[in-house]
């Protein structure tokens, strides 16, 4: 059997690499039009940045451990141009010799990957607006960064642009974010990366949202950054990281299924259209795990396991890819944000049902030093407790509670299983109430309505004559700020002055977390008064309520 993959990277080195391993007598050519067919593109911005000093520590398999290793005859700067489905060939453009071939196979495995989106706006194509996709990026940016640059504008706030700021500030490069919607790291809900909007101003970077360039403009010194609202930023270079399309220009022109955001289309085994033909990593289109719709998500992870998948099939093993849910990570300056599955924005879109609750644990015991704070967003069906998604933010501990949950949702799990989830325990390590626990007993005690909650939005919207909002935390917490018109009486001291607070109201009660909201809410219950626990406190409160400094530094 002879098997033709087009691209490496993640999915095309990873299916070539598991063929191997299933047949020692295919024979297997791999195309890179590129010069490295395997190198870590996710760690791209820690090399421009100094984090990963060599370079050569990111070529995960460089060309002769492919060759020699595993036997595959990996050819470079040989671009596919074209593929003839009908007689089975691909057309190959060897750029070194400059000559044009065509090659034959019997199983095709594409693996284009996707492109970051370059938007027609006038003077992007100057030498000093950069991207990162690959290894000779990387070479333009580093040598664009340690020589002598001062200012960097970045536009596009998502996974890649906030590790490129970080990697441009560590190389002491005062830099801007432009970001059109009104937030970092889109994809997140808008109050759960306030931490990180605000940690990242510390650090001086400055952000620019609900802004976008309207222009580049080279200068003798750098580049002017024309935005939309008519102001006028100077750096010395602008990178762009606006997101990525998929590379599907060979299979839209072989006649291939493709959908409507440009994803080739293929079944579970990553088959397309064309048996004979197969697709993996970001060039495909994927069904959302939770949602069961189609989408796209460009990932390393997923990318990896579908190359596995396209060739265990090819050689007639039973596999299947059962979507991508979507879990993903980034830091910033020792700050994490992490999520997995269906945000709130989605469901609202989609218009699926959902109840969410909110809590604000340490990553580990209180009492042992070290301790850092962290918030965790559990969505979940309000019917059942089927995990929807989950987002943490926070400094230690938070890969390991989304992946916790990531696991969950692929195992079908509920809120009530987290109750009882066991995870290990010390107090360096995390809680005997685990915050995976401590979310599933908050979201159950909502659905077996032991804990009425309410949300910041609803309370905004509250009639003032039929609510009492009731402060339960100490009388210095309460001086120290406090929900406009709210009347404090600690927790301690309500049993005993509960005639202050009105029968003929609906009680919305809080404190710092959450927690001492629960307590209060329980204790009016049983006295039969109309009450409800706003999720996550003042805490989850304030973030909502941050002063808009999106202009500032």
């Amino acid at each position: 059997m002879k098997i033709i993959v087009i691209g490496g990277v993640a999915g095309g080195a990873s299916a070539a690499a598991r063929a191997r391993r299933m047949s020692e007598d295919a024979e297997i050519v791999v195309f890179e039009r590129g010069l490295y067919p395997s190198f870590a593109n996710c760690g791209l911005p820690y090399y421009v940045g100094g984090e990963i000093a060599s370079r050569d520590k990111l070529l995960v398999a460089p060309i002769e451990m492919l060759r020699q290793r595993h036997r595959l005859d990996v050819r470079v700067q040989s671009e596919v141009t074209r593929i003839d489905r009908d007689k089975a060939v691909v057309h190959v453009h060897d750029a070194a010799q400059n000559r044009d071939y065509t090659e034959t196979y019997d199983k095709l495995i594409i693996a284009t990957g996707a492109s970051p989106f370059r938007p027609p706006i006038p003077g992007i194509d100057s030498d000093r607006v950069l991207e990162l996709r690959d290894l000779p990026d990387a070479d333009r940016m580093h040598t664009a960064a340690t020589s002598g640059a001062k200012h960097a504008v970045i536009v596009g706030a998502g996974f890649i642009g906030i590790e490129v700021a970080e990697n441009l500030v560590r190389r002491d490069i005062e830099v801007t974010i432009v970001e059109l919607a009104e937030q970092v790291l889109p994809p997140w809900d808008a109050e759960m990366v306030q931490p990180i909007e605000d940690h990242l101003r510390q650090q001086g970077v400055r952000l620019r949202l609900s802004e976008s360039a309207t222009a580049f403009a080279e200068t003798p010194s750098g580049i002017d950054v024309t935005l939309k609202s008519g102001e006028t930023v100077q750096a010395d270079f602008a990178v762009v990281c606006i997101g990525v399309r998929p590379e599907s220009r060979l299979s839209l022109e072989a006649g291939l299924e493709i959908g409507p955001r440009g994803g080739v289309i293929v079944n579970d085994s990553m088959q397309t259209s064309d048996p004979n033909i197969y697709a993996v990593g970001d060039v495909v289109e994927v069904q959302d795990f939770v949602a069961k719709q189609p989408t796209q998500i460009p990932l390393a992870g997923p990318a990896n396991r579908q190359g596995r998948i396209a060739a265990d099939h090819i050689f007639g093993k039973p596999a299947t890819y059962r979507g991508t849910q979507g879990t993903a990570i980034v830091g910033v300056f020792g700050k994490t944000a992490a999520m997995t599955g269906q945000s709130e924005k989605q469901l609202i879109r989609n218009q699926v049902p959902y109840e969410k609750i909110y809590i604000h644990p340490s990553d580990h015991a209180g009492y042992y030093p070290g301790a850092t704070a962290m918030t965790l967003k559990l969505i979940f069906a309000p019917h059942d407790g089927a995990i929807l998604g989950a987002q943490c933010v926070g400094t230690n501990g938070v890969d390991k509670r989304i992946d916790v949950l990531a696991i969950a949702i692929q195992a079908g799990l509920t809120v009530f299983d987290l109750e009882e989830t066991e995870l290990c325990y010390a107090p360096q390590y995390g809680h005997a109430k685990d915050p995976i626990n401590m979310a599933g007993f908050v979201a159950s005690n909502v659905i077996r309505k032991d804990h009425p909650i309410v949300h910041v939005d609803a309370i905004e919207q509250a009639d003032d004559s039929e609510t009492f909002v009731l402060d339960v935390r100490t009388t210095a917490e309460f001086a120290g700020g406090h929900i406009q018109g709210a009347t404090n009486i600690p927790i301690e001291e309500l049993r005993d002055r509960l005639d202050e607070v009105p029968t003929d109201k609906q009680i919305v009660a809080y404190c710092k977390v959450g927690q001492r909201g629960y307590l209060a809410t329980r204790a009016l219950l049983q006295n039969g008064y109309r009450v409800v626990n706003l999720s996550g406190g003042y805490t989850t409160w304030q973030r909502r309520h941050q002063p808009d400094t999106s202009a500032g530094s």
